[in-house]
Formats: structure tokens, C-alpha cells, sequence
């Protein structure tokens, strides 16, 4: 049977299952129709035959160190790796939310080739597609080229598509060690080089070995200075990432601590993009800055309500970082870097979190880090499983957490001729210090917040997906009442003018449908309009008693009550604008 040598990277997630914690992504595709699960066989027999990987098992092979190769399975039958089953009755969320969590907790069979899928029945009426498969197969980025594979823009598409063949088609495990991605597949078969040497001369050819990766991350992290050397950029990069390292580990809270194999999943109601960018607009912060912004104030809340006083902690995530040329979109395998964000947990209002979240990510766009992370993959692949861990565990012990997001599809997909109703993942969260996976991804124009944790350590993650929907409605609240007010300020005729009475009713309805445990950010939804008018009407109300007062009372003081009143409503209508941060 044929071995190729697993690259570098990817070997380096193989590797990176812990105790409890595997490295496996969990997808799945909700549909309103049910799917014909012979279709949807038929589909990923045909489909998938254009990649290598899923008909390839993981063998460590080589000596005196055995490493991670590809090995063909003989007789290799798909069936195995389809599976068809129903949820118990009623067949709503909460069942779905539990077999999904069975699966989260599920070790994939390593005698096969390490993904699975599940059609799902009686899922609300429909079905869902959940889809698992190992870390070291490929990044996010690599299983939207799967996905574009499996998916179709029509129902009525072929089954058979005509199309260019995917990258994988040229096997990247024969290329080994090569670090750059553009001498990949030139070498053939890789020969087992000890990893030390290997190591060492990554380290004295940084051209050679990180030179795409760095050029990309330039691109993709939008540095100014574009024409910087790529070794330089190597370089700083690692100094960025020694300074991470230096910083003190994340403290205790409910995201660390001994973990258990069972798995909690959760995810939220979708929110609308178009709304997203509306409350970006609040402080010039971007759709990514938002959506971390919402899922920082909901891990606020969380903490808070397990007893952590959340205004002196520190937060951090694992964020990866895409540094794949837009050339190799279709390939599998990983190729991206990671950094440490900061979250503003410790902020106290809404839309103090947007502002210190998008300063912090404006900050990682212009960081090197992920570049040198990415090297550091690229050298501790080539180790045993033994030394591989230590970088994990360094870095891992600055963060509680992995976040990322994945911008989909922005039309509807079909599966097997259904159309695709919803699209949720759920990152890993490897090793032995990260409790908890956050995926965030965008389908259709909208974007769902997801959530896998440790059972033991977060046995409710819903709580915090709905602490997110919770904290996006504040900050929805408060874009309204802002494009009101700059409504009313514009003059007349004007476009801003002519779109002021929708303005106003979206703001009529954020106030009078508030979430259910609001901040002081929300509480002031009522417009300065009817503030000004309730205070008018309660004038009267004071005059009555002063009718009736000792006759001695001076016309002074009845003068002073009168002046009163438009003051209080003046107040009152000064208190209904924008929450400050």
C-alpha cells in the first residue's frame, strides 16, 4: 500500500487530540425538507472520489521516529463513513443539541479514514447533515473547498459536475517537509529526515520554508508594508509571539480545569448581517469586530454568573488566522497561524466591549504572529507527538478559549436537490488547557453563534449563546436610537430625513421589546419625543395640590412650581439618547 508523508503542519494536528479534547470539526446543514439519504450517498460516492484524503487512514510510520503518513485503505467503502439515523421524539432542538454533543464526544475510528457522516431525521420536520472530521485533513478554509464540491447553487444540478479538478488531486503529503507551498509536489516521496535537522534547516532557509506562508499573511493581515523580506517578516513575527508567551497564563474560571470526554453543544438564534453592520456603525468597527464584541459580552455575563468578578480578569482566545493565497483555495491540509486576542470582558458596557474589541482587532491585522505560529507548526510537526506538544501547551495556557469565523455561502446551497435552511460548525478546542470551541458562521446574510465546551467544566453553553443574542440586542437598540437621532438632525428633504419614520418605529419596537436582563445600556429606549410629552401631561397633576394650599402660599412659589415642570421633562428627554461606553 502507498505512504505519503503527512506535511508538517498537518501532522502537527494530528497530534494535537488530547486526553479528552479531540481535534475534530463537527458541521451540520439543516434542511426544512427531509433528504433522501440514498441521494445523499450517491452524492459522496461521486463527489468526493476527487480527493485522495477520504479514501487515506493515518499511519506513523518511519524510523527511529515514527511519523504521521497517508496510507491508501484497500477496498475502501464509503458505507462505513455514512450513516443514517432519526431523533427520538418530539425531534426538536434539545434532542438534536444531544446527539450532537454524543458525536462532539466521539473518537473517530483511526483504522479508517478519519471523517463520518450522519443523516438525520425528523429533525423540526426535516433532516440535518452533521459532517465530523480530523483537524489534520484541512483547516476551515480547505472544507469550503470540500463543501463547494458537495454543494450546489440549484437544486436540479447533476450529479456528476463538470468543473476543474481540486488541488488535492496532487497528493501534498509527497512534499513532505517542504515548508513553501509553491516547491510542493516537486520532490516525490519524502525521505524521513531526522526531525532535529529538519528543524534546523527550516529555521536556517526561512525563505524557503515560510516564504508563501509569510507573503500571505502580509495580504491577508493587511500590512503596510507589503514589500517587507520574508525572512525579516519571520523574524519579527517571532518576537511578536515570544512576547505572547511571556504574558502570565489566563487565570482560573469555568473554561479551565480537569476536563471530561462528554461534550456540551449549543447555538444561538441568527442574527441579521445587515443588522450587524448598523451597530458597526456605531463605533467604525467592522462585521468580525461585532459578532466578538456580542460573544464577549456574553462570556461576561457567564462569568459573572459563576461568581467571577469579571471587571478584573483576563480572557484571552485562540484565534486562527488565514494565510492561504488565494491559489491554493481548493487544496486541503492547514495553512494558518494563531494569535492571542484579549477579550474586553472586563468592560462594563455594551458598547464599551465594540470599541476595545475592535481596537484589539485592528491590532492583530497589523501582527506577524500568525506567520511565525505558522512556522512553529511547520517544526514541530516534524516531531513525535511527545515534543509537538510543547508548543501547544506554551501557548495554549495563555488562552481559555478558541474563536474563529467562517464567512459562508451568501445564497441558498442544496444538498442532494434540498435546500440548505442553515449552516452551524463547531470548532475544537485540542490539548489540555482550552475548555471551550467558538465558531461563528454566515449563511444567507445571516450569522449563528456556536458553542462547544467541556460538559464537565460548561454544562450549559446555551446560556451563553443566549447571553449573546441578549447583548446583540442592546447593541441593536442602541444602533437604532443613533440612526434616529441622526435622522432627526438632518434636514429637511434630505435622504436621512426621508428614512426618519422607519427609523423611529425600529426604534419603537427595540423599546417596547427589550431583551429580558438588560444592562444600562438598554434601559433608556423610550425616544426624547414621547419622554417630553408623558412629563408634559404630568404638569397638572402637580398643580391640583397647590390649589387647594393655605392661603398664605406666595404667587413666588406657585411662579417656581411652573418652571419646574419643563425642566423634569427637559431631564427626562435628555436621558432616552445612546449609551456611552
Amino acid at each position: 500500500m502507498a505512504l505519503h508523508r503527512m506535511a508538517p503542519v498537518d501532522a502537527a494536528w494530528f497530534h494535537m487530540d488530547g486526553r479528552a479534547n479531540l481535534a475534530m470539526v463537527t458541521s451540520v446543514a439543516l434542511t426544512r425538507e427531509p433528504l433522501d439519504f440514498d441521494r445523499v450517498a450517491a452524492l459522496y460516492a461521486a463527489r468526493l472520489a476527487d480527493f485522495p484524503r477520504f479514501r487515506q487512514r493515518v499511519v506513523e510510520r518511519g524510523l527511529p521516529i515514527p511519523l504521521p503518513h497517508w496510507e491508501d485503505v484497500p477496498d475502501f467503502d464509503i458505507g462505513q463513513h455514512l450513516h443514517h439515523v432519526a431523533l427520538p421524539a418530539p425531534g426538536g432542538q434539545q434532542q438534536l443539541e444531544r446527539l450532537l454533543g454524543d458525536l462532539a464526544s466521539t473518537p473517530l475510528d483511526r483504522l479508517q479514514p478519519l471523517w463520518q457522516v450522519h443523516v438525520i431525521d425528523n429533525v423540526d420536520g426535516g433532516s440535518a447533515l452533521v459532517t465530523r472530521f480530523h483537524h489534520c485533513i484541512g483547516d476551515g478554509t480547505a472544507m469550503t473547498a470540500v463543501s463547494m464540491r458537495l454543494y450546489d447553487t440549484a437544486p436540479d444540478a447533476p450529479l456528476h459536475r463538470e468543473g476543474p479538478p481540486p488541488h488535492d488531486q496532487v497528493d501534498h503529503g509527497d512534499q513532505g517537509d517542504q515548508g513553501d507551498h509553491g516547491e510542493r509536489g516537486e520532490r516525490g516521496d519524502e525521505r524521513d529526515e531526522p526531525w532535529l535537522e529538519a528543524a534546523l534547516r527550516t529555521l536556517a532557509a526561512p525563505v524557503r520554508a515560510a516564504a508563501s506562508a509569510a507573503n500571505t499573511a502580509l495580504d491577508a493581515v493587511r500590512h503596510p508594508q507589503a514589500l517587507v523580506d520574508k525572512a525579516a517578516a519571520v523574524v519579527g513575527g517571532a518576537g511578536m509571539l515570544l512576547s505572547e508567551l511571556l504574558k502570565t497564563d489566563d487565570p482560573p474560571s469555568p473554561f479551565k480545569g480537569t476536563f471530561s470526554l462528554p461534550k456540551r453543544v449549543a447555538w444561538s438564534a441568527p442574527v441579521a448581517i445587515a443588522d450587524v453592520k448598523a451597530i458597526g456603525a456605531l463605533a467604525d468597527a467592522k462585521v468580525n469586530d461585532v459578532l466578538v464584541a456580542g460573544m464577549t459580552g456574553a462570556l461576561r455575563a457567564y462569568l459573572q454568573r459563576r461568581g467571577v468578578d469579571a471587571a478584573h480578569t483576563t480572557l484571552r482566545a485562540l484565534v486562527p488566522v488565514d494565510l492561504r493565497p488565494r491559489e491554493r483555495a481548493l487544496e486541503l491540509g492547514n495553512d494558518f497561524g494563531l494569535v492571542l486576542l484579549e477579550l474586553a470582558v472586563a468592560r462594563s458596557t455594551p458598547l464599551a466591549r465594540l470599541r476595545a474589541t475592535k481596537a484589539a482587532m485592528d491590532a492583530l491585522k497589523r501582527s506577524l504572529e500568525p506567520v511565525a505560529m505558522r512556522v512553529l507548526f511547520d517544526i514541530f510537526g516534524r516531531a513525535p507527538k511527545a515534543v509537538s506538544d510543547i508548543p501547544e501547551a506554551m501557548f495554549s495556557r495563555k488562552a481559555s478559549v478558541v474563536m474563529t469565523n467562517v464567512v459562508g455561502a451568501p445564497g441558498t446551497l442544496y444538498v442532494a436537490g434540498v435546500p440548505i435552511e442553515r449552516v452551524m460548525f463547531w470548532v475544537p478546542h485540542p490539548g489540555d488547557q482550552l475548555g471551550m470551541g467558538i465558531s461563528i458562521l454566515s449563511y444567507r446574510g445571516q450569522a449563528t453563534l456556536a458553542i462547544v465546551a467541556d460538559a464537565h467544566l460548561v454544562p450549559d453553553p446555551d446560556t451563553i449563546t443566549r447571553g449573546f443574542e441578549r447583548e446583540f440586542g442592546a447593541l441593536l437598540a442602541a444602533a437604532r436610537r443613533a440612526a434616529g437621532k441622526t435622522s432627526a438632525k438632518a434636514p429637511p428633504g434630505s435622504p436621512a430625513s426621508r428614512s426618519a419614520p422607519k427609523d423611529a418605529a425600529a426604534g419603537k419596537v427595540a423599546a417596547t421589546k427589550p431583551p429580558a436582563n438588560r444592562t444600562s445600556a438598554t434601559k433608556t429606549g423610550a425616544r426624547p419625543a414621547p419622554a417630553k410629552k408623558v412629563a408634559a401631561k404630568k404638569v397638572p397633576a402637580k398643580k391640583a395640590p397647590a390649589k387647594k394650599a393655605p392661603a398664605g402660599k406666595s404667587p413666588a412659589r406657585k411662579a417656581a412650581a411652573k418652571k419646574a415642570a419643563p425642566k423634569r421633562a427637559r431631564r427626562s428627554a435628555a436621558g432616552s439618547g445612546a449609551p456611552r461606553g
